[in-house]
């Protein structure tokens, strides 16, 4: 099936290049392995909200409605995701599952899916997106454990966890908004494991969101911005080492470069001061019943919910077509082709908000492609 332009994932990233490019008089073919777009988000906790405002996440030509308030929840980010493919008549082929792409001799690009269906195009954008294949470490004694071991994009609400003790790993955003919501709401008690203790930040500090203030430090050299920042956290932060989690010794920005965005505090200070969740040491191993820390201590969790994240999922799709870093990122993005025809959108997520940098990205790659 010859295309002009080929777009793979139906995510924010997928609609706004095809958004942008639909501006420009263009039309993509957007494939989608899902039955829907923003399958992301939908698969998401629900109390998510973005941790950007909603003027400054809205995608090329259509911006979020105010209805939806500063803070957009997750439920109302679907639903703004349906009206902009509506919006553009976007044309979203769901339920494709692309496996594979290769060069065709004398260019363009060869996009196969997993029915064994072939669609040829001139230009392909990759936009899959982080969010694509799920990250599960693997612990001594894990296949004895007697409990129960849950990846955190199972998690949906607290409720099947009331009443139940409850250890979260990791301490990203999605594991620390976890934990406070079990804590919240009837399950006790709730560890949170930390490997490296997070850099946390105020949402926001007299009505000024962190987004403006990582969008003003995004150019500015690191180590700078790193002295900055541990001077603002401990004049904004308190001090939690009493309840368990000790003050962050690896800089803000340098932890952001390799890949560990900070904290958003949208209450889990308030949570940990509370004493509804309990950091600890992340864990070494599983022994029966129980949870063996680094430190030692055995916990005896009924659940341990993994807040690990996901990959990109590149490494198959585009073997050694171009080149990726070492967390499976391309080397080259934005609106600079990887390859001839060939362009990713949606794999950065800096301080200056992930949905901005897609919508920029977006009309850059739409630029180059119409242009």
């Amino acid at each position: 099936m010859d295309q002009d332009i080929l777009v793979i994932g139906a995510g924010p990233a997928g609609l706004a290049v095809a958004g942008a490019l639909a501006m420009r008089g263009r039309r993509a073919v957007v494939l989608e392995r899902s039955a829907d777009v923003g399958s992301s988000w939908r698969g998401h906790y629900d109390r998510l909200r973005l941790h950007t405002t909603r003027r400054l996440s809205g995608l090329p030509g259509l911006p979020i409605p105010r209805s939806y308030g500063r803070w957009v929840a997750r439920a109302d980010l679907v639903r703004y995701l349906e009206s902009y493919r509506a919006h553009f008549d976007i044309d979203v082929r769901t339920g494709v599952e692309v496996t594979g792409i290769a060069p065709v001799v004398g260019g363009g690009w060869m996009v196969r899916d997993a029915s064994g269906a072939e669609w040829q195009a001139a230009n392909v954008v990759v936009a899959a997106g982080y969010n694509h294949t799920r990250t599960l470490p693997s612990w001594p004694g894990q296949d004895g454990f007697t409990g129960s071991i849950v990846h955190a994009g199972d998690y949906r609400n607290p409720g099947p966890y009331a009443d139940r003790s409850v250890l979260v790993v990791g301490t990203g955003n999605t594991g620390c908004e976890i934990a406070q919501d079990l804590g919240a709401n009837g399950a006790a008690p709730v560890w949170l494991a930390y490997r490296t203790v997070p850099n946390i930040v105020r949402r926001d500090k007299a009505g000024i969101p962190a987004q403006w203030t990582g969008m003003a430090v995004r150019h500015l050299p690191p180590r700078l911005v790193d002295r900055v920042g541990a001077l603002m956290a401990r004049s904004e932060i308190p001090d939690l080492t009493a309840y368990g989690l000790p003050r962050a010794t690896a800089g803000l920005y340098s932890r952001v470069l390799e890949g560990a965005i900070p904290v958003q505090d949208v209450g889990i200070i308030d949570a940990i001061r509370a004493r509804r969740v309990l950091p600890v040491p992340t864990l070494e191993r599983f022994d029966g019943a129980d949870v063996v820390l680094v430190d030692g201590r055995r916990l005896t969790p009924d659940a341990v919910l993994v807040a690990t994240g996901f990959t990109t999922g590149l490494a198959s799709l585009v073997r050694d077509l171009v080149a990726l870093d070492a967390r499976g990122r391309p080397r080259v993005l934005g609106g600079k082709p990887a390859a001839p025809g060939m362009y990713f959108l949606g794999y950065t997520n800096p301080i200056s908000g992930m949905l901005r940098e897609i919508a920029i990205d977006a009309r850059k790659i739409a630029k180059a492609i119409a242009g």
